[in-house]
């Protein structure tokens, strides 16, 4: 791949409906990044590293902007109006589809802000990228975010199921399926 090839995505989102707003990150969210993102929940469902702390703020700050450059995946925080980051969604266009996904920050959980954050975002890739169906890779276990993927309207795939081991414990993932309306 030439090294010159525009990214696909714009250099800035701001996507608004379901009353939030999913925006970039900034380097004014740094410092509230870590209250998102550093909780057992999330280091043990997710990806993300752990302890997520300043150091950690900043890596994926500038690991969103690579990412978005290279036209591989959008990284936005969710926030009710713009303001305060609560969390972030992603959108990640890979050969076996184009996946989402989604952490909240602990003290914001349970006001639907997953499942608001995932329709919009799914909303812009059938919309504005033009895909037919958006995934989510997630554990049958994780009671939450199978939660998000059912009130989003996803559907459990006929999908083999993808096995991996990631921070030193094995996982299982399904695939969930949400079509172009």
């Amino acid at each position: 791949m030439s090294s010159t090839t525009a990214s696909p995505f714009p250099e800035r989102i701001e996507l608004t409906g379901e009353g939030i707003v999913l925006r970039d990150w900034t380097e004014g969210d740094l410092a509230a990044m870590p209250d998102l993102f550093d909780h057992p929940d999330t280091a043990y469902w997710t990806p993300l590293v752990s302890p997520f702390d300043e150091a950690a703020a900043r890596a994926r700050l500038d690991k969103a902007r690579r990412l978005r450059a290279e036209g591989t995946t959008i990284l936005l925080a969710i926030a009710t109006d713009g303001g305060a980051a609560l969390g972030e969604v992603m959108l990640r266009r890979a050969p076996e589809g184009t996946e989402l996904g989604y952490a909240v920050g602990p003290a914001h959980r349970g006001q639907g802000l997953a499942t608001r954050a995932v329709r919009v975002m799914a909303a812009y890739a059938f919309e504005q990228l033009g895909v037919e169906q958006v995934i989510l890779e997630l554990e049958a276990e994780n009671a939450s975010s199978v939660a998000v993927a059912t009130k989003s309207g996803f559907r459990l795939l006929d999908v083999p199921l993808i096995e991996g081991e990631e921070k030193g414990r094995p996982y299982v993932l399904q695939t969930w399926g949400l079509n172009r309306p």
